[in-house]
């Protein structure tokens, strides 16, 4: 478990925050990377200490950063490192921080053996003496971590909830869910979890004045809502997903992606998508929405408006 407290997400909101996640190979080091990737990070793994300078200077940064450091880096030492950390602790742009993921020598030797990979430092020794000389080299980094998570006893959904424990983050924070419409003349949508078809509902299309409408306007929405069968199956829909999301967040997925189809994707099914994303996000879930027929992807996180997308 972590060793430090939840990290309190008003520190420094003014500065970057920046990861740098290292620790003993075979600990975790690739989990927790892509833990920090679903939770908004940038995510590079493997970046050459000397290239993190030119990194941080090559422009403003967009979205919080997490390096992933271990002993195959180039020019990787621990007096480079710590060289590389006080650095970038200096700029006062940056919120910095060190993650170290530690591991018993024995737990880390049954690792490889199990998935029979060769320790980066054994050599031509064996594996249990090339982890005691990775202990060895990385005691200083591990004295100076700011977050140490010790892995031995986790899996790795319990991993990706320490480091969202210690993000003070909420389940809802770390689940992204896209919301989606289309049209089934052109096929279901590659990578959708949950499929709905809404073809059952009466269709604008047969409304001459509404016809060349979407279902992002206001008149479209109205006519598939008079369908007697309308408010039933929204109540139905968005109970479901009350039900799952919080489940599949606690499992630590981190994308959902569900998609409403109709005829032509332009009506029925926009109008459906735009409703039910608009529920979630007021209660507090990342939502993101794409038309697929009408173009360009709108997005929101929280409570932001949904709406409006005309793309």
């Amino acid at each position: 478990m972590a060793t430090r407290a939840k990290r309190d997400p008003a520190m420094r909101r003014d500065a970057h925050h920046v990861v740098l996640v290292t620790g003993a190979s075979g600990a975790g080091r690739t989990t927790a990377i892509r833990a920090l990737e679903d939770f908004g990070y940038e995510a590079i793994d493997n970046l050459p200490l000397g290239l993190i300078p030119r990194l941080i200077a090559g422009g403003p940064l967009d979205h919080p950063l997490a390096l992933g450091i271990d002993v195959r880096t180039r020019d990787f030492s621990a007096d480079t490192l710590a060289e590389a950390v006080d650095a970038l602790v200096a700029d006062p742009r940056l919120d910095v921080e060190l993650l170290f993921l530690d591991c018993r020598a024995g737990v880390l030797a049954r690792r490889y053996s199990e998935t029979r990979r060769r320790h980066p430092m054994a050599g031509d020794d064996s594996t249990i003496q090339g982890i005691e000389r990775e202990i060895e080299l990385l005691a200083p980094i591990r004295a100076r971590a700011d977050v140490l998570i010790d892995t031995s006893d986790l899996s790795v959904h319990e991993l990706k909830s320490e480091i969202q424990h210690w993000l003070g983050m909420e389940e809802g924070e770390a689940l992204s869910v896209s919301v989606q419409s289309f049209s089934y003349k052109r096929g279901v949508p590659r990578g959708l979890d949950l499929v709905l078809d809404v073809r059952f509902l009466q269709n604008p299309h047969w409304q001459p004045d509404l016809r060349p409408l979407t279902g992002l306007d206001d008149r479209v929405a109205a006519h598939v809502a008079e369908d007697p069968r309308y408010e039933e199956f929204l109540a139905r829909v968005t109970d479901l997903l009350r039900f799952l999301l919080p489940a599949y967040a606690a499992e630590g997925k981190a994308h959902l992606a569900v998609g409403f189809g109709c005829t032509g994707g332009r009506h029925r099914s926009v109008a459906l998508t735009e409703t039910v994303a608009k529920a979630l996000a007021a209660e507090g879930w990342r939502v993101s929405i794409r038309h697929r027929e009408l173009g360009a992807p709108a997005e929101t996180a929280g409570n932001d408006k949904i709406g409006g997308s005309s793309a």
